[in-house]
């Protein structure tokens, strides 16, 4: 047998990379493309509780992208008790396979990529999704994918005011003032969320809650708004549903079940149901289905995370590393 090699990026690895905001987009709306002609096998997530004492789960991520001619599993620990610790509450690592013979290919820091492609599909999202014109962005939550969304969506839409809150003023004052400095421009830290949401073109829920309450009320939505929640639990009134013209998610084999997510009791009590559904964004992405069609429509997109998001991200990642000889190879066999 021929000697087998993973390549092996680290946070540094990552980080060296400089990926540009265009690269990481590009990337992982090829992976939604994929999905939506489908090219790609998503396992739903499962998900690991070690014990409910301490505040966090694992979520293990599954799938194959063909067009990438790569499978993939990503293993993510989510504890939100972390920053108590001076840590992020996300550690992460994606595993990358040959899917014809299950050799392996790649290891890789999945913290960054975590947050990376989550924000990249919250502004690939608003990008099919948010009315051309929105000046507005309010956003809920200051964790590690919080930058990424706030950084991706001003990328497309270069806002003129952006409003974010949390419940701890030092992360959100600390948060607007890394990305005022990022952006070169203000974000305005508020006190609450009335203040943030109200008035907003796009509203990002992406809040740490113990437990589901209704914290972002559906009168605060305002016409033609795209709204994008998706914390583990609910911030979101029953309601909310109600005023959407459009519902879509990423992937509805993975919201249709499972224990957490911003939309589960809509799920359950059929509020956000195969019928009510617009589409998959992968769909939209495709060309397959309409995204927005009018400046009226008010819209909800729900992205619970996708393993081909990883995967797709992660490739590009290696492809880049490859051709600049950043990162460490690793005798496997």
């Amino acid at each position: 047998m021929k000697p087998i090699y993973i390549d092996y990026l680290n946070a540094f690895d990552i980080d060296a990379l400089a990926m540009t905001d265009g690269e990481i987009i590009a990337a992982v709306e090829a992976g939604l493309v994929a999905q939506g002609n489908g090219q790609t096998v998503i396992e739903p997530r499962v998900h690991l509780e070690p014990d409910p004492s301490f505040h966090g789960h694992f979520n293990v991520l599954r799938g194959y992208v063909a067009p990438l001619d790569t499978a993939g599993v990503k293993i993510v620990g989510d504890y939100v008790d972390n920053y108590l610790h001076g840590l992020p509450s996300e550690f992460g690592i994606l595993n990358l396979f040959d899917p014809r013979t299950g050799t392996p290919r790649a290891i890789l820091d999945a913290t960054v990529i975590t947050d990376m492609r989550t924000g990249a599909v919250t502004a690939i999202g608003a990008k099919h999704l948010a009315r051309r014109g929105s000046k507005v962005l309010a956003h809920i939550g200051a964790r590690g994918t919080a930058y990424w969304n706030v950084r991706l969506l001003d990328h497309l839409f270069d806002f003129d005011e952006i409003r974010v809150h949390s419940r701890r003023p030092a992360s959100r004052d600390g948060f607007a003032a890394k990305l005022s400095a990022d952006l070169g421009k203000p974000v305005t830290a508020v006190a609450d969320w009335k203040r943030c949401v109200e008035g907003a073109d796009i509203v990002v829920e992406a809040s740490r809650l113990p437990e589901p309450q209704p914290l972002l009320k559906t009168e605060w939505i305002k016409r033609g708004a795209l709204v994008v929640p998706y914390g583990t639990m609910s911030a979101v009134e029953l309601s909310l549903t109600d005023i959407m013209q459009k519902m879509v998610v990423d992937d509805w084999g993975q919201c249709k079940g499972g224990k957490f997510g911003s939309l589960r009791a809509h799920v359950e009590t059929g509020r956000l149901s195969e019928k009510t559904l617009h589409a998959e964004l992968g769909q939209i992405a495709a060309g397959l289905k309409a995204g927005r069609e009018n400046d009226g429509e008010t819209i909800l997109f729900w992205h619970r995370g996708l393993s081909l998001s990883d995967i797709a991200l992660g490739k590009a990642m290696l492809a880049k590393a490859q051709a600049q000889g950043i990162g460490q190879r690793l005798r496997f066999a």
